[in-house]
C-alpha cells in the first residue's frame, strides 16, 4: 500500500509539472504593460491567464488548490524515513581524516621541502642564472619523470574519473593525439630549440620575427599560468575539502608554502627532483586505489560489464557536428593541437627538456614522458568506471552525499576504505603531489620567461650570470605570492573556474599559431604576427567567454538510487522542479550562433589555425604595400638626375623587409651591407634559409 501510494503521489506530481510547463508554453511573452508572473504560482498556470488577481478563473483556481494539496501529501509522506533509515543527505556518521593520513601527507610535504633546502643551501652550483634556470645537464630519468608529473594536474585526476562516470568513456581517445604529438615534437620543433641553445622557447619568436612578437609570447604565458596555477590548486582543494573534511584554506596555504619555497631556493634541480618524488607518490596511490577497488567494487570484468549494461561504453561517436560535446573528430583533431600547444610550444616542458645534455636525450625523455602519462591516464579513466561499478544503484550526487561531480573519487576512497588506514592520507597525498608538480614547474618557467623575455628583452636591462639565479629566485617568490592572491579572486567567481580552464587552452593555442606561422610560412613578417596573434586572441577569447556564459550543461547519463543503503528524501528534488524559475528563453540572438555552440575541444584548433591565417594574410597584404612604395620610389628616381641610372641596371634585389625572416633553423647566413643612402633603412638582421 506504501509503495502504490507513493508512486501515486510522484506520478500526480509530474502530471502537475508537465501541466505548468505545457501552459507555460503556450503563453505568449508578457508585454511592457501585462501583469508580471509570479514565482509563487509559475507552475499553476492555465490557458495563459495571470495567475493574480481577479482574472483568475475557477479552473485555476481548483488546480492551485489541487496542486498544493499534492505537495503538502507529498512532503509529509517523506518527512519519516522508512524502516528507521538514515537521510542520505545527512548521515550519522562521516568518514574523515586520521592521525595516520595527517602524519602521511605532511610526510610528503617535509620531504618536498627537505629537496629545497638541499639543493638551495647544501648542494654547490646554481650560481648562475643558467643552472639555476636550466640545472646545467641533468640526467634523463628525473627529467622524464617531472615532464610525465607536469602534465598530470589535480584537476584532471578528479575530473577525468567523474568524465567516465557521469559522461561515459568517448573522452578516453584523448591518449590517441597524445602518441601523434611525438613526431611532430622530436622532428620540427625541438631540433630548432636546440640548435638555437634557448633558454626560453619565446627566444625563436624573437629571431624569427623581432622583440615584439618575442613579447607577446612571453606575455600570453604569464598571463595564463598565473591563472592557470590558482584554479589547479583551488579546485581539488575544494573537492577534497567538501569530500575529507580538510580545510580549504590550509590545502591551498599548504601547496604554496612548499612550492614556492623549493622552486624559488632550489631551481630547476629541486623541482625535477621533487617532481620524480611526487611522481611516486602519485603512482603508488593510483596503483593502490586501483588495486584495492578490483576486491571492494568488482574485477575489470565486472566493471567493464557493468559499464556496458548501462551505456558506459563509447568510443566511436562518429557524429560529425562541432557542437558535440565529445566525438571522435573533437577529442582526436581538437586534442591534438591542444597537447601539441603543452608538449611543443609551453616553457614548462620546454625548459625541462633544455636541460638535457643533447637532443637525443630530450627526444627519449619526451617519449618516455608521454608514454608514463598515457599510463596514468588509462589509469585514471578505469577508476572511474570502478567507481560506477560501485554506485551502479546508489548514485551519491544524486542522493545527497556530495554536491559537485568532483567530489566523487574523493568521497569514494574516503568511505569505501575508511577501514583500512592510511589510504585515505595515501590518496590525499597524491593529490597534493600533482598540484605541487604543476605550480613548482609553473613557477620555475615563470622565472625564465620573465628574466630573459621581458627583463633581458624587452626592457634591456643588462643581467650578469651571477645576478640572474638572484633575480630568479625573486620572481619565483613573486609569482608565488601572485598565484595564491589569485585563488581567492577566483573562489567567490564561481563558475568562471571553466571559464579560466577554457581560456588557457584558448591562449595556449594562439601561441602555438605564432610558433607554426614562423615555421611553416615564409612569406610572413614581424606586423603579420603581431596584428594576427593579436586580433585572433581578441576573437577566440571573445567566442570562448560567450561560449561559456550561453553554453547548456550537457546532461548527464542516467544513473540510479534505487538499492540505496540510507533513505533518499526527494521532496526537496520535486519541490526545486516545481518552484524552480521557468523563464521565457527567446531563441535568437547572436549567442544561438552555431560557432557559440562548437565544443572546447575545438578551441585550441581554432586559436592556432586563426592566428595562423590571419598572420599569413596579413603579411602578404603588408608585403604588397611595402613594393609598391619600393616601385614609386624607383620610379621617381629615373626621373631624378641626382640618382645615377646604374642603380637601376643592377641584377641585386632591393631589400626591404623590416624584419629577420626565418623559416627555419639552418646553418645559412646572408650578408647585408651598410646602405649608401639616406632614403631608406635596411634592418641588419640574420636571415635564416631553410632551402
Amino acid at each position: 500500500m506504501f509503495a502504490t501510494l507513493d508512486t501515486i503521489l510522484k506520478l500526480l506530481t509530474l502530471c502537475a509539472l508537465a501541466h505548468s510547463i505545457t501552459a507555460l508554453a503556450l503563453q505568449p511573452s508578457p508585454s511592457a504593460g501585462s501583469a508580471p508572473l509570479d514565482p509563487s504560482h509559475k507552475y499553476l498556470i492555465v490557458r495563459g491567464e495571470s495567475p493574480v488577481g481577479s482574472s483568475a478563473s475557477q479552473e485555476h483556481l481548483d488546480f492551485d488548490n489541487a496542486a498544493t494539496l499534492l505537495l503538502q501529501s507529498f512532503r509529509a509522506q517523506q518527512t519519516t524515513a522508512p524502516d528507521g533509515l538514515e537521510e542520505c543527505s545527512a548521515p550519522s556518521h562521516k568518514a574523515t581524516f586520521s592521525g595516520y593520513d595527517y602524519v602521511i601527507l605532511l610526510g610528503m610535504l617535509v620531504i618536498s621541502l627537505g629537496i629545497g633546502i638541499f639543493y638551495g643551501f647544501f648542494q654547490k652550483g646554481g650560481s648562475s642564472s643558467n643552472e639555476f634556470l636550466l640545472g646545467s645537464e641533468m640526467s634523463i630519468f628525473p627529467v622524464t619523470l617531472s615532464l610525465t608529473t607536469s602534465f598530470i594536474t589535480a584537476i584532471e585526476l578528479l575530473g577525468n574519473p567523474s568524465e567516465m562516470y557521469f559522461q561515459g568513456t568517448q573522452f578516453v581517445l584523448i591518449v590517441i593525439p597524445m602518441v601523434l604529438v611525438i613526431p611532430v615534437a622530436v622532428k620540427i620543433f625541438y631540433p630548432i630549440y636546440f640548435k638555437m641553445e634557448l633558454t626560453s622557447c619565446y627566444e625563436y619568436l624573437g629571431i624569427r620575427f623581432g622583440k615584439e612578437i618575442r613579447i607577446l609570447g612571453a606575455v600570453l604565458y604569464v598571463i595564463q599560468m598565473c591563472f592557470y596555477t590558482a584554479v589547479a590548486v583551488l579546485a581539488p582543494a575544494i573537492a577534497l575539502s567538501k569530500a575529507t573534511g580538510l580545510d580549504t584554506k590550509i590545502a591551498v596555504v599548504l601547496i604554496y608554502v612548499v612550492c614556492v619555497f623549493y622552486s624559488s631556493q632550489g631551481g630547476m634541480k629541486a623541482v625535477v627532483i621533487a617532481d620524480s618524488f611526487q611522481a611516486a607518490v602519485l603512482a603508488v596511490s593510483l596503483v593502490l586505489i586501483v588495486g584495492l577497488g578490483s576486491f571492494y567494487s568488482g574485477n575489470p570484468i565486472q566493471v567493464f560489464q557493468t559499464a556496458a549494461e548501462h551505456n558506459r561504453l563509447e568510443f566511436f561517436n562518429m557524429d560529425p557536428s562541432p557542437t558535440t560535446r565529445h566525438t571522435v573528430w573533437s577529442v582526436v583533431i581538437g586534442g591534438f593541437f591542444y597537447w601539441t600547444s603543452l608538449f611543443c610550444t609551453n616553457q614548462a616542458s620546454v625548459q625541462k627538456c633544455m636541460s638535457l645534455k643533447s637532443l637525443r636525450l630530450a627526444k627519449i625523455a619526451l617519449g618516455f614522458a608521454i608514454i608514463g602519462l598515457i599510463a596514468v591516464f588509462l589509469l585514471n579513466f578505469y577508476t572511474g568506471l570502478m567507481v560506477f561499478t560501485h554506485y551502479a544503484d546508489c548514485d551519491p550526487l544524486t542522493a545527497g552525499r556530495i554536491s559537485a561531480t568532483d567530489q566523487l573519487l574523493p568521497y569514494y576512497v574516503i568511505n569505501t576504505y575508511e577501514h583500512i588506514s592510511s589510504i585515505a592520507g595515501i590518496f590525499v597525498a597524491g593529490i597534493f603531489a600533482a598540484s605541487l608538480g604543476t605550480v613548482a614547474s609553473a613557477l620555475n618557467s615563470l622565472s625564465a620567461v620573465t628574466c630573459e623575455d621581458l627583463l633581458v628583452n624587452g626592457m634591456n636591462i643588462k643581467i650578469s650570470p651571477e645576478k640572474g639565479a638572484t633575480y630568479a629566485k625573486w620572481m619565483s617568490l613573486g609569482f608565488g605570492i601572485a598565484s595564491f592572491g589569485l585563488v581567492f579572486i577566483v573562489e567567490h567567481l564561481g563558475g568562471v573556474l571553466q571559464a579560466t580552464l577554457t581560456l588557457n587552452g584558448l591562449i595556449g593555442g594562439v601561441t602555438l599559431g605564432l610558433f607554426v606561422l614562423g615555421i611553416a610560412c615564409k612569406q610572413a613578417n614581424t606586423k603579420g604576427a603581431f596584428y594576427g596573434g593579436l586580433l585572433s586572441l581578441v576573437l577566440v577569447i571573445f567566442v570562448g567567454v560567450v561560449a561559456q556564459i550561453a553554453s547548456v550543461e550537457q546532461p548527464a547519463l542516467p544513473t540510479s538510487i534505487e538499492h540505496c543503503d540510507c533513505h533518499v528524501n526527494v521532496t526537496t528534488i520535486a519541490e526545486d522542479l516545481l518552484t524552480e524559475p521557468m523563464l521565457l528563453q527567446e531563441e535568437g540572438g547572436f549567442t544561438s550562433w552555431p560557432i557559440f555552440r562548437l565544443s572546447y575541444m575545438w578551441y585550441s584548433m581554432i586559436g592556432c589555425l586563426l592566428t595562423v591565417f590571419l598572420g599569413w594574410l596579413i603579411s602578404l597584404v603588408i608585403d604588397f604595400i611595402q613594393r609598391r612604395n619600393v616601385l614609386k620610389i624607383t620610379g621617381k628616381g629615373i626621373d631624378n638626375p641626382a640618382i645615377s641610372e646604374e642603380v637601376f641596371k643592377s641584377d641585386s634585389q632591393v631589400q626591404y623587409t623590416t624584419s629577420i625572416s626565418v623559416s627555419t633553423v639552418t646553418t645559412s647566413v646572408m650578408d647585408t651591407k651598410e646602405p649608401t643612402s639616406d632614403t631608406g633603412h635596411v634592418n641588419h638582421a640574420i636571415r635564416i634559409d631553410d632551402e
